[in-house]
């Protein structure tokens, strides 16, 4: 498939069958990571794959709770992809004082990106998660206190009949333009 069939493709995915994901696609997936560009080459990720099925419900419980339950849908995942911001080189640490960017949460980013575009080309759906409780997946995954969780993204095969949905985007009108700054709202 072409690059635009495949972002055409990829959509969250909010249910899952219970097929475990193969462990080649596994390793596919931890290619698409490690090959994601980072500002000066800096890699500021660790991906942990979790898949062992007490420890990667228990990880998913942790992305939702009583009161805010919209990740229910995390527990049936059969891989939880975990994002972990490691410290950059200093050249990266000036750099996000300099330029008041923060480079290693962009770099997490695009490297979701491409974890999750592959899982589409390998015919997985995804879902990036950004709300969850990062001590208790800490503890539960032995990651240091001294670093944080960027994003979990889960990974699996979409159930039966999943609807692939026609994503509602803006015109490209409403969020572009050629030459300077004239989007219109």
């Amino acid at each position: 498939m072409d690059f635009t069939q495949l972002i055409s493709r990829r959509q969250s995915v909010r249910r899952y069958s219970d097929r475990p994901v193969e462990s080649e696609k596994q390793d596919r997936l931890i290619e698409a990571v490690r090959l994601a560009p980072s500002a000066c080459n800096a890699q500021p990720w660790s991906l942990l794959l979790v898949d062992e099925p007490t420890l990667r419900t228990e990880v998913a419980k942790a992305s939702f709770g009583k009161v805010l339950s919209f990740n229910q849908f995390a527990v049936q995942a059969p891989l939880i992809a975990v994002l972990v911001i490691e410290p950059p080189p200093m050249t990266v640490r000036l750099g996000t004082l300099i330029k008041r960017r923060q480079l290693p949460l962009i770099d997490i980013g695009i490297a979701a990106a491409q974890l999750c575009l592959q899982a589409a080309e390998l015919g997985l759906g995804s879902c990036m998660l950004g709300w969850f409780d990062e001590g208790k997946i800490k503890r539960l995954l032995n990651i240091p206190l001294r670093r944080r969780i960027g994003l979990l993204v889960t990974i699996g095969y979409a159930a039966p009949n999943y609807p692939l949905r026609n994503k509602q985007r803006k015109p490209a009108t409403a969020m572009s333009s050629r030459n300077g700054y004239c989007i219109k709202a």
